[in-house]
């Protein structure tokens, strides 16, 4: 059997959909497994040995609000020879416009979706020939392994979740670089994200880092992306005499830094993601997003969010004119950073503000 998995982006959204691939492939060894995904979100993919086709896409420049016969002919252009591949069946797992126009342009006999009301752009479903209904208080990635049961007639892991990333020597020598000057026993912070409304102030980070160094003797990660450099600075000015380096590491060199460290603490952000798919054990500072859907599976992680405002409740808001549910004291986040360190007791940690 010819899969097609379309999933374009972004890290986060590919990183909850490797426990799929994972049991697609345990599940149908034989089948010939392709995967569609955006060339600015492909890095965390490639190499990849569960994957036998990796098709990458630019539709940066593709407008969303457009004709359909628009939208297609794009789509097309993009992925030339798609539609020779003959796939019996495409998985739509991103539920956009564009992502089930690759599926159609795929000439799959069966392309399936979520249903209706789990679609972010519900007139996509017209493009799909199946839809799977999921429930909607599930993990995202339950959601995901839901989608390619249904479609597959497969079955799929209920709690044990694989995340099958492929490294290289390049990417371990990035992680050992970063290590050798921070040492062996560190936290990775994270101050970066997309939204603005799901970052934690880079100042905090830094008081974060004072914490960790003067209570657990435990030096910092600052880690940061393109163009975030600022936030770094923001974080350095903050940690006083703690033991802290700055670290830029492609995706898979942060994966490999992730696998040794003590603890990782950021938002709902790519980076947090593989911090879970590699075991480190977490602690994710979340607001305009859910825990409960986006957050770790891993029931020892910890999530510290606000609890004692109105607006808390899922409201994916990249802009806000309030923007109280990122205002968390750094006492609070240190609390719970020794707490998922395994430094103190449960009951001696109030982790909602």
């Amino acid at each position: 059997m010819k899969i097609l998995f379309v999933k374009l982006g972004a890290i986060g959204d590919i990183v909850h959909t490797l426990p799929t691939l994972s049991a697609v492939r345990t599940a149908m060894p034989d089948a010939h497994i392709s995967w569609a995904v955006e060339r600015r979100s492909a890095e965390i993919l490639r190499g990849n040995p569960l994957i036998d086709e990796l098709i990458e896409i630019d539709t940066k420049s593709i407008r969303q609000r457009q004709p359909v016969d628009e939208l297609l002919g794009e789509i097309r252009t993009q992925a030339k020879g798609l539609r020779g591949r003959k796939y019996d069946v495409a998985i739509d797992f991103q539920g956009l416009l564009k992502s089930a126009a690759v599926a159609k342009l795929s000439g799959a006999r069966r392309r399936f979706g979520f249903a209706r009301k789990a679609l972010r752009e519900p007139a996509s479903r017209f493009l799909l020939t199946d839809t799977v209904e999921v429930a909607s208080d599930f993990h995202v990635i339950r959601k995901n392994l839901t989608l390619a049961s249904a479609s597959l007639g497969i079955a799929v892991p209920d709690n044990s979740f694989e995340f099958p990333i492929a490294t290289a020597v390049e990417h371990v020598r990035e992680a050992e670089e970063t290590i050798a000057r921070v040492g062996p026993k560190y936290a990775i912070l994270n101050p970066g994200g997309g939204w603005a409304t799901k970052l934690w102030p880079a100042e905090n980070f830094g008081g974060l880092a004072h914490q960790l160094w003067e209570r657990n003797r435990i030096a910092s990660v600052i880690s940061v992306g393109p163009k975030e450099e600022h936030l770094a600075d923001r974080a350095l000015e903050r940690a006083g005499t703690a033991r802290v380096a700055v670290a830029s590491l492609s995706l898979k060199g942060f994966f490999e830094l992730s696998k040794q460290a003590s603890l990782y603490v950021g938002g709902d952000t790519g980076p947090t993601h593989l911090a879970v798919a590699a075991g480190t054990p977490v602690v994710g500072l979340f607001g305009p997003t859910e825990w409960w859907r986006n957050g770790s599976p891993n029931p020892r992680d910890i999530c510290v969010e606000r609890l004692d405002i109105g607006c808390r409740t899922d409201c994916h808001r990249r802009r806000c004119s309030a923007w109280i549910c990122m205002d968390v004291p750094v006492e609070t986040v240190a609390r719970a950073a020794t707490l998922r360190l395994g430094l103190a007791a449960p009951a001696s940690v109030e982790l909602a503000v």
